[in-house]
């Protein structure tokens, strides 16, 4: 899975012992609770916000969903966690912090300094790198001419009652075999307008004209049974255009997979002929390249007059889909406000980065936010202790949970009973909802099966976790013994293939060349005190370093290589000075579209921001840049505590 996006984080400093922070400095050193319209707390308003932001970010990781839920049942997300920021920083004790999984060393001198990170969701734009460089930009809202499209007409003509009645025709919601549309005013060209609206606007179906008491309807009907609505009627769609519109995707604030669904519910479509290069986070205007089978460009373009927070353009046909992972990387865009660093340790800071890069770190995301990592579950998995796996998931923990989540564990602590836990879920869909199910279903002494009810990916991602704790770990093993510098016993690829790098040649390569393995069963380890300490580590964990084969195919583990440092490129950056933290200190996509100019900004402003971009290559996490920068630990547990003694 492609990460790109970070949470929401307060990036601050303690002050020194007795230098207490002044009612200006209070006021400066919010975190906004963002919503949909980017709305913003005033100064004085914010005391109670870090810990709340956070809290919101928290919920919607890209880590397996543990009591999380699709869009359409966000509306019970009305937490009863909004207390005092002391009393979530106390539940916070319990989460993670980045030496917890690995991540201890940096590869910079300068000294760290303090900023606000997605003060604004708009602070932090993410656009998407091609394979074949090109960077994805919103610049064109127009339509390829076709002869071919309907008429504009076609997405009016329609009452809502009609189109509500043909959507349950079309997903096979009732027991209508057909429904019937009366011609009001019955000339040809109405009736070829409303053929056309039925067979584009909802695929799958077909139509034909009837007489009925004197009066001319319209009857559309299933053509080819349930696999009509899979696959899109193939004689509409001209042979001369390719069977894919591609199109560019402006999203604010929602993830891709939200925005996709969203997209298919308003189409009326499967989501799965979607598709896409990788996906993106939530907090964070971001711009990608999107491809979907036989729907029109100008029924795309439709959608743009009723979606919120979308925007979708630059459209052209093709004969291919997108593939996950073929992209070349992302552009960042990151504003860091509040900054507290001279000018000279900005310099330090970005020209070590742009020269010498980042330590290639799996980000916080990569393993969960509650008391208990999924990283554990992904070494329950390994070692084929699925009571522990059961335990892991299910059992009460301390920390911030919601608080149907809580009772549904308590219960389950109490009586062991699946079908009485499931019923203190008013949501189903998350984690411990399906687990609940699968072993309702399959019963206590067939977990394995239980378990298979999570939707594969979510499974992976455990064992993942798993993998990138190792990583992690030996990558701070690795610069601790050995530096910045390439030495005998290293790992090198040439090309897909990893060798060691001798004696002789370990002049010709530097640490940028280096790579560690995820552990698995068809990789080679470094010959040197690393080596030894993958195998003490799995050791420990009850693992075999040599037997990573599982006899459930799917969690066997291969392995891959990883760079351990990283040097993003087209790194460049300024610092702004600005006096409304509410005002955005760069132009979007959209806002030059839109001709929106950049507010004036003043030469001599209350506060300073670091404006940063930088290209990074995909599965590399924008956050751990961000932590070389800063020097300072992007974990929510230390950021959360940090924000709320500095606000006390």
């Amino acid at each position: 899975m492609e990460t790109v996006g970070m949470n929401s984080v307060s990036l601050k400093r303690p002050h020194p012992e007795g230098d207490l922070p002044s009612a200006d400095d209070i006021k400066r050193q919010k975190i906004s609770e963002e919503t949909g319209k980017d709305s913003e707390q005033s100064p004085e308003d914010a005391t109670g916000q870090p810990a709340k932001a956070l809290l919101q970010d928290m919920k919607r990781e890209p880590v397996p969903k543990e009591g999380s839920e699709e869009q359409e049942d966000e509306e019970l997300e009305e937490s009863d966690e909004d207390g005092d920021p002391e009393s979530f920083a106390d539940m916070m004790k319990h989460g993670l912090t980045e030496r917890d999984v690995g991540i201890t060393k940096f590869v910079s001198s300068h000294k760290g300094f303090s900023g606000i990170l997605k003060e604004r969701y708009s602070d932090f734009v993410v656009h998407e790198i091609g394979k074949d460089g090109r960077v994805s930009h919103l610049d064109d809202f127009s339509v390829p001419v076709d002869d071919e499209d309907p008429s504009e007409e076609t997405f009016t003509v329609l009452s809502e009652e009609d189109k509500q009645r043909l959507e349950e025709l079309q997903l096979f919601k009732n027991k209508e075999t057909s429904v019937a549309i009366e011609v009001l005013e019955d000339t040809k060209e109405k009736r070829t307008v409303i053929h056309q609206a039925v067979k584009s606007l909802f695929p799958g179906l077909e139509t034909k004209t009837e007489d009925r008491d004197g009066k001319k309807y319209i009857i559309a009907y299933h053509a080819a049974g349930k696999k009509a609505l899979a696959n899109p009627r193939k004689h509409s769609w001209p042979k001369s255009r390719g069977s894919y519109c591609h199109f560019v995707l402006y999203k604010e604030n929602k993830d891709t997979m939200d925005a996709i669904n969203v997209l298919s519910k308003f189409l009326r479509v499967k989501p799965n002929i979607f598709s896409y290069m990788g996906t993106k986070d939530k907090r964070a205007i971001t711009v990608q390249e999107i491809a979907v089978l036989r729907i029109t460009a100008q029924r795309l373009a439709h959608l743009n007059k009723c979606l919120m927070n979308f925007k979708l353009g630059n459209f052209s046909y093709k004969n291919h889909p997108l593939k996950l992972g073929e992209l070349q990387g992302n552009h960042f865009t990151v504003v860091l406000r509040n900054i507290t660093g001279t000018d000279e340790q900005i310099e330090q800071a970005m020209n070590s980065l742009r020269e010498i890069g980042f330590i290639n770190y799996y980000g916080m995301q990569r393993f969960g936010t509650t008391a208990v990592p999924t990283y554990q579950i992904g070494r329950a998995i390994l070692q084929n202790n699925w009571n522990e796996v059961m335990d892991l998931i299910l059992k009460p923990r301390p920390g911030a949970e919601k608080g149907y989540l809580v009772k549904c564990r308590e219960e389950w602590a109490r009586t062991k009973d699946p079908a009485a836990a499931l019923r203190k879920l008013p949501v189903k869909r998350c984690v411990e909802g399906q687990l609940l199910r699968g072993l309702s279903k399959y019963g206590l002494k067939n977990i394995t099966s239980a378990f298979g009810i999570i939707p594969r990916n979510n499974r992976l991602m455990y064992i993942h976790s798993y993998q990138s704790y190792v990583w992690n770990n030996m990558v701070s093993k690795r610069i601790e013994e050995y530096g910045l510098r390439a030495v005998p016993g290293d790992l090198t690829l040439k090309g897909a293939t990893a060798v060691h790098i001798e004696e002789g040649d370990v002049d010709n390569y530097t640490i940028h060349d280096v790579v560690m393995p995820l552990p698995g069963f068809d990789v080679i380890y470094p010959k040197h005190k690393i080596g030894e300490a993958y195998k003490e580590m799995l050791v420990a964990d009850n693992l075999d370093i040599n037997n990573m084969r599982h006899k459930i195919r799917d969690y066997s583990l291969s392995g891959a290589y990883r760079k351990i440092i990283i040097r993003p490129q087209n790194v460049s950056w300024e610092v702004v000075a600005y006096d409304d933290p509410r005002i955005p200190l760069f132009t979007t996509d959209l806002d030059k579209l839109e001709g929106k100019p950049l507010p004036a900004l003043p030469t001599d402003g209350k506060f300073r921001a670091l404006k940063m971009e930088f290209s990074l290559p995909p599965s590399t996490y924008a956050t751990m840049a961000i932590r070389e920068v800063l020097k300072m630990d992007t974990s929510i547990k230390n950021q959360t505590q940090l924000n709320t003694t500095w606000l006390r």
